[in-house]
């Protein structure tokens, strides 16, 4: 008994270990990229937005991708993630002599991170007792956004104070890759579920895909067009966006424990609500600051809603805490977390085109305007999860 305790510990150290440096590599590219788009290639709002369609196809692939690597478990299909992902940021900081080239490599770093995104909740929630769900992956978000911290602060000082180009940050976040493949590799493997289950599409499952898909629809519009808005628009630098993650990642320290916590305590169905009603207000703060306020105090409260929006991105892990509670067999539960990710992404790179339509023949006030819509269906839809059993 003693020994499998100290098993278990030692691969929940691997793996927190994994996923804060996975945290720190993807927040030392999310404090950079817009900036490095903007600086290096100059392209306009609407390329911004076509932009995602290479870098969000790997979301619609990762379903197809995960089956034919079914050989491999998901340990070790988690370990290869990190991999790519620091191969393709590594390549996008050493060899992007053009556009069209960096979108290559784009693709790699993006099927990295699209790979393990599933598989962080999935292998994460195997670490849980029975009823804390939330709180050990709330514990795992906490580690990541510790790390996504140091990730931020570093870019900020080194952008600032240290002459830091695009190629150092890129060259860090290989490194950070790298190493949580290294540990992921550490654990010990697990066994690959049954080939019936790796691609699975249940109508048990279709409050799951739809709330699935309209996360993704949302969260593109924040990921693709909230910094491109503080970029372009408030004409804000690299160390400016990295200020706000940094800031982000300090609440969120205490946040998203607690986060996870009241997962456990009041559900999924009242967090996902709250999640939709808060998200609704911070579109239309983010889309129409400018026209409520002047030029400083719409500059804050665009501060202030893309914080608010990247605290709510962790309530993601209600939606796979839902899934395990919903799952008919726990070997399920992986897949169709997998399976939900290629299907959002196959609304959320519509919405970047559409958006950066929006953009170009409206302004970006409506692109927000969209947000809010599919934050109000996602209130109503986030209302009808029941999470007793029931018949597939």
């Amino acid at each position: 008994m003693k020994n499998k305790i100290n098993q278990f510990n030692k691969e929940f150290f691997f793996f927190l270990a994994a996923v804060a440096l996975f945290g720190f590599g993807q927040s030392t590219v999310d404090s950079t990229f817009n900036n490095f788009l903007s600086e290096t290639f100059a392209i306009t709002d609407f390329q911004r937005g076509f932009l995602e369609l290479p870098r969000e196809t790997p979301g619609f692939l990762v379903a197809f991708v995960s089956a034919l690597l079914s050989f491999m478990c998901s340990r070790r299909l988690a370990a290869l993630a990190n991999l790519l992902a620091g191969v393709g940021i590594l390549f996008i900081g050493l060899y992007s002599p053009g556009y069209s080239i960096m979108l290559v490599w784009l693709f790699i770093h993006s099927l990295g991170l699209h790979l393990f995104m599933p598989l962080n909740s999935s292998i994460g929630m195997e670490f849980a007792r029975e009823g804390k769900t939330g709180s050990i992956l709330g514990r795992l978000n906490g580690a990541m956004n510790l790390a996504a911290i140091t990730g931020s602060f570093i870019v900020f000082i080194g952008f600032k104070y240290l002459n830091f180009s695009f190629t150092v940050s890129f060259i860090n976040a290989s490194i950070a890759f790298m190493a949580a493949s290294i540990f992921v590799f550490l654990m010990r493997p697990d066994d690959p579920a049954p080939a019936r289950t790796k691609l699975i599409l249940r109508k048990r499952y279709r409050l799951f895909y739809w709330l699935n898909i309209l996360y993704g629809s949302r969260k593109q519009i924040f990921l693709t067009f909230a910094p491109w808005v503080l970029v372009t628009i408030f004409k804000q630098k690299t160390q400016m966006v990295a200020t706000l993650l940094f800031i982000g990642g300090v609440i969120g320290i205490f946040f998203k424990p607690l986060l996870g916590r009241w997962i456990d305590r009041f559900g999924e169905r009242l967090i996902l609500m709250g999640e939709a009603l808060i998200l609704i207000f911070v579109c239309i703060g983010y889309g129409f600051s400018r026209q409520l306020l002047s030029e400083t105090p719409a500059m804050f409260l665009a501060f202030a809603c893309y914080i608010t929006d990247q605290l709510l991105m962790s309530v993601s892990m209600a939606r796979a805490t839902y899934m395990k509670k919903i799952a008919l067999k726990p070997e399920e539960v992986p897949h169709t977390l997998t399976m939900g990710l290629t299907i959002d992404h196959i609304f959320s790179i519509s919405i970047a085109l559409v958006s950066g339509l929006l953009w170009v023949k409206l302004g970006y006030q409506y692109v927000f305007l969209l947000g809010a819509a599919i934050a109000g269906i996602n209130l109503f839809s986030a209302s009808r999860i029941v999470t007793r059993p029931g018949p597939d």
